[in-house]
């Protein structure tokens, strides 16, 4: 017999948020308790999402959206969120991405054990962004690099910026999808195909296909990277297919992916959740793997 809706509690935003961080918790055994600033490698049971973003600042209700991603991230029990900041127009000339970076830079120091900075750059626009890497990891304490969709990752022009980021131990977090139609807005996206390709030319390179869950074909995404123990995938985004997780570990091995949301916060708690997988496996994805990455950095 079906269950009477009168016994069921309405489901209301706050409840959702805080069932769903409930149950990560006690999936994954994990306290999540908040990191201190310093070394995030004392922390094993550390929850990162390795996808985020900050609010442009010429957006005028900045403040509070920030507000509002560090308040959620506590309701989820997210202890830290890399996060980076777009241009809205793009492709991004320098003084843009310059700028959303020192706008970065100023979040980290609001929230120094909270937000790790992604650079983004745009790589056509090549000596000024080889400089802007340089000055944000090494002068800023960034943890990487952000790239988006204004070159193909397999153009001659990203090299250089590859080549910069295996000399300073940082990862790069490239946009990607799958589609089954060129998007008009994005004519050079990259997929995971041609990460895949990066990958096999920079082996010693640290790549992460972003939002493997983000639209177009997750499984021809998983499939395409099977051969590139390099590059590392990104859980997050807003599709909220069955089986995503439960593919990308057979097809991939539990150590090559990662936990992130993508603005999409309790999806991407929830897939973790949902994912058929031990308790040893979540934690990895949740927050170990991420972990591997930033302490290459550190040594």
């Amino acid at each position: 017999m079906p269950p009477d809706d009168r016994t069921i509690p309405p489901i209301t935003r706050r409840t959702l948020l805080q069932s769903s961080a409930a149950a990560v918790v006690g999936a994954s055994q994990i306290a999540a308790p908040r990191a201190a600033a310093g070394d995030p490698s004392k922390h094993a049971n550390i929850v990162i999402d390795c996808h985020g973003h900050l609010h442009h600042h010429g957006q005028p209700d900045w403040e509070r959206r920030d507000r509002d991603l560090i308040e959620v991230a506590d309701r989820l029990g997210i202890d830290r969120l890399c996060c980076s900041m777009l241009t809205p127009r793009r492709p991004a000339d320098p003084e843009g991405f310059r700028r959303c970076n020192a706008w970065v830079a100023e979040a980290m120091s609001r929230h120094p054990d909270r937000v790790l900075g992604y650079c983004y750059v745009n790589p056509g626009h090549q000596a000024e962004a080889l400089d802007e890497i340089r000055r944000c990891v090494e002068g800023r304490g960034f943890m990487g690099v952000k790239l988006y969709n204004e070159h193909r990752c397999t153009d001659p022009v990203v090299f250089p910026i590859v080549e910069l980021a295996i000399e300073l131990r940082v990862p790069i977090l490239h946009h990607a999808g799958h589609m089954h139609f060129v998007p008009p807005e994005q004519p050079l996206i990259s997929d995971g195909g041609h990460l895949a390709d990066l990958a096999r030319r920079y082996p010693e390179a640290m790549l992460i296909c972003a939002h493997v869950c983000g639209g177009g074909d997750w499984e021809w995404t998983i499939k395409a990277l099977r051969h590139a123990p390099n590059v590392m995938l990104d859980l997050s985004g807003s599709v909220i297919d069955d089986g995503v997780v439960e593919l990308a570990a057979e097809v991939l091995g539990v150590d090559r992916l990662l936990f992130g949301c993508d603005m999409s916060m309790t999806a991407g708690i929830g897939r973790i959740r949902a994912a058929r997988l031990d308790d040893e496996a979540k934690a990895r994805i949740l927050g170990t793997n991420m972990l591997a990455l930033l302490k290459r950095r550190a040594s």
